[in-house]
């Protein structure tokens, strides 16, 4: 049996906890390896532990820990299959730091092993295996078994999650500093009796750090509060429990856990549930991306463009407006395994990094307006929507754009979420067992690559080809993502190197918010479904899908657009533009993507924007914009806007948006165009009279 150190209830002064470390010694070998998709509802009393301090004194997590007084180093963590602190869920509360085990070759000092129990299907766990801590920025998710919305910081109060009697707690471990979220109960599930518990921060949290989540006063349908599980109750109070072998393994980690509690104004004494967990480092995030560009850009040299055909010249395609509509290929290096939708992985070195094998030929479309005769266009570069594909250049915005502004248009497929990776995702997600999850976010690092590199061929080799010499602006270089290709497009503005400013229209972060509150996800949750019929099975796995979607989303990335960039990259500017009331993509993402940016709110008149400084009139440099249709409020749960007409559509066919685009990108000002300078347009939304939004939230 491993020895356990046992503090008081009580917070410890520094000389008892070091005292208290010395003499218990608290150390046992590290667990063996866990599969992170296994789903049988094991029983947490079946709590199996194993003490992760491998022999070191485990102060290399790359934490500070100056959140007590003086220099106390992090406690240890068990190693844990189930977690009895949640009972009624395996592997609940989620993330915790009781699925990591020491690793002094991770930037956090930490790697993430993924329980077993929890799950039924046995796919390679490797996956997650590479991840040095949790998402900075998915659900922090427990479950309590009948517990209500009463008293929660809602997303539309974003100010009372830092009161200091709110139910809900998210702190910094290092600073005590509160953290602003939101919490909410998981409405997508269709079992009531099954819902998820969720905290979300309102932003991305600091990469690398540890956070103490806290819960208290939450009560059931009567009003009564919900007792703390026995487990937790024993860590709380200072009582035994035999029967729970990992109590009494916890209790150093838990008299941390209170105490850095109670230095930031929250008491033990009416707590219902308390854990930890790290969040990943930004180098364990971006490391691969930027290891693909960086080997990529340099064999390529600084102004050489990837061999590349033009395969199609259509000089008969809307001849009024446009001079050529063109397709052909370029060619990248292949960082996978294969070119196959369903099964292509990343190669990887001795190192574990990306590496390459061959070349991969990349279609591309292109439209060249007519007015590039009189003055050469400038190139844009479009993200394509939800698994769509770069032919969508061609379509009515597009030729519209391109022939009032005098802008190239060009596209590719970003692959791992095009056209072309349907019919993998939906296999994927409709099996248990997911390993298609890491064939999925593997690929989208090739797409992201193949994006960059798209770029590099427009001005270095495009614009310098016999047939277009003297119709494209080299020097001239734009992002315009729309919907996924908003989404995406903050990876790209992280790590271009050649691109200044991008605008990003009707985007969102992260993805694990987004899901469930848009319409284009219903489909695929009927088909989640079949493989996973209890609603905490699918709350755990998009969960754990984030954090491998991290590394090629805008969580892992747009923190690091505007300042403090990413190593080997300049700055960039971005203009995000919204709609509210959009039934795919929901506003909380924008709000969410902005303030991680910390771009300022751009004022349109039509609301205020927690957590963002306001400018207005004319602003130079990066904003978020919203625009607004007439439609009812979003539901205030985790589900979609379906009232009116979808405006996700709307916006970039509007003339303020457009005029505002243009005058951005050509110059970084941002300016509004909007009738009085208010950017409401009702008839839009074409809202039947006293058309609601259902209530959907009950």
């Amino acid at each position: 049996m491993p020895r356990v150190c046992v503090p008081s209830p009580r917070p410890w002064s520094l000389a008892q906890l070091v005292a208290l470390s010395l003499l218990c010694g608290c150390l046992a070998d590290v667990g063996g390896g866990g599969n992170p998709w296994t789903t049988t509802d094991t029983s947490a009393t079946n709590d199996s532990v194993d003490n992760d301090d491998d022999d070191d004194d485990d102060d290399d997590t790359g934490e500070s820990t100056t959140g007590a007084p003086g220099d106390v180093p992090e406690p240890d963590w068990p190693l844990l299959e189930c977690d009895p602190i949640v009972p009624a869920k395996c592997a609940f509360p989620f993330p915790s730091n009781v699925y990591t085990v020491p690793d002094a070759a991770m930037s956090t000092g930490r790697r993430v092993q993924m329980p077993t129990a929890p799950y039924t299907a046995v796919p390679d766990p490797e996956p997650w295996s590479w991840s040095d801590g949790f998402s900075p920025n998915a659900a922090i998710m427990a479950y309590l078994p009948g517990a209500t919305e009463a008293g929660l910081p809602g997303h539309q109060d974003i100010d009372a999650s830092l009161a200091d009697d709110s139910p809900t707690v998210l702190i910094d471990a290092e600073t005590g500093e509160h953290i602003a979220h939101f919490s909410e109960l998981d409405y997508s599930a269709n079992d009531p009796e099954r819902r998820a518990f969720f905290v979300r921060p309102a932003a991305r949290l600091a990469p690398g750090r540890r956070y103490i989540v806290a819960l208290r006063g939450i009560v059931d349908a009567e009003g009564a509060e919900l007792p703390p599980s026995p487990a937790f109750a024993a860590l709380r109070d200072g009582t035994d429990l035999p029967e729970q072998p990992s109590v009494e393994a916890r209790r150093e980690l838990y008299g941390d856990i209170f105490y850095r509690l109670s230095e930031a104004g929250v008491p033990r004494d009416d707590l219902q549930l308390a854990w930890d967990f790290h969040t990943a480092s930004d180098d364990n995030l971006t490391g691969w991306l930027l290891h693909m560009r960086d080997e990529t850009f340099a064999a390529l040299g600084p102004d050489e463009s990837p061999p590349y055909s033009i395969d199609v010249v259509d000089t008969m395609w809307n001849t009024d407006s446009f001079l050529y509509r063109l397709e052909g290929t370029f060619e990248v290096p292949l960082y996978l395994d294969s070119t196959s939708p369903a099964t292509s992985r990343l190669l990887r070195d001795d190192n574990g990094m990306p590496m390459s094998s061959g070349t991969l030929d990349v279609p591309f479309w292109m439209i060249v307006p007519l007015s590039a005769q009189v003055e050469p266009a400038a190139l844009m570069q479009h993200g394509h929507g939800l698994l769509g594909s770069g032919s969508q250049v061609q379509g009515s915005h597009f030729r519209e754009v391109a022939s009032t502004y005098n802008h190239a248009i060009f596209g590719i497929d970003w692959i791992g979420m095009a056209e072309g990776d349907y019919l993998a995702i939906a296999a994927t997600i409709s099996g248990q067992g997911t390993p298609g999850l890491a064939v999925m976010t593997d690929r989208l690092h090739q797409g992201a690559l193949n994006q960059l590199v798209a770029m590099r061929v427009a001005w270095a080799g495009l614009a310098q080809d016999p047939l277009l010499a003297g119709l494209l602006d080299p020097n001239q270089r734009y992002w315009y993502g729309i919907s996924q290709g908003g989404i995406l497009g903050g990876v790209y503005m992280a790590t271009t190197t050649e691109v200044e400013r991008g605008v990003l229209d009707v985007l969102g972060q992260p993805y694990n918010l987004l899901l469930t509150r848009s319409v284009d996800f219903d489909p695929f949750f009927d088909l989640m479904r079949l493989g996973y019929p209890d609603p905490l099975d699918i709350a755990q796995v998009l969960v754990n899908l984030q954090m491998l979607w991290d590394r090629v989303e805008p969580t892992g990335y747009t923190h690091r657009i505007v300042s403090n960039t990413l190593p080997n990259t300049p700055t960039h500017e971005v203009l995000m533009t919204a709609a509210i009331g959009d039934h795919q993509v929901s506003t909380l993402g924008a709000h969410n993507m902005a303030r991680s940016a910390g771009v300022p709110h751009f004022d349109t008149g039509l609301r205020e924007i927690w957590g963002l400084p306001v400018v207005s009139d004319s602003h130079m440099g990066s904003a978020l914009v919203e625009y607004e249709f007439g439609l009812p409020p979003d539901p205030v749960c985790n589900l979609p806007q379906t009232a009116c007409n979808d405006p996700h559509g709307r916006l970039r066919r509007l003339d303020s948006a457009r005029q505002q685009l243009d005058l951005f990108l050509r110059t970084g000002e941002i300016v509004n165009f909007c009738e009085g300078g208010v950017c409401s347009y009702p008839d839009e939304g074409m809202c039947a009279p006293g058309e609601m939004t259902p209530d959907v939230c009950q």
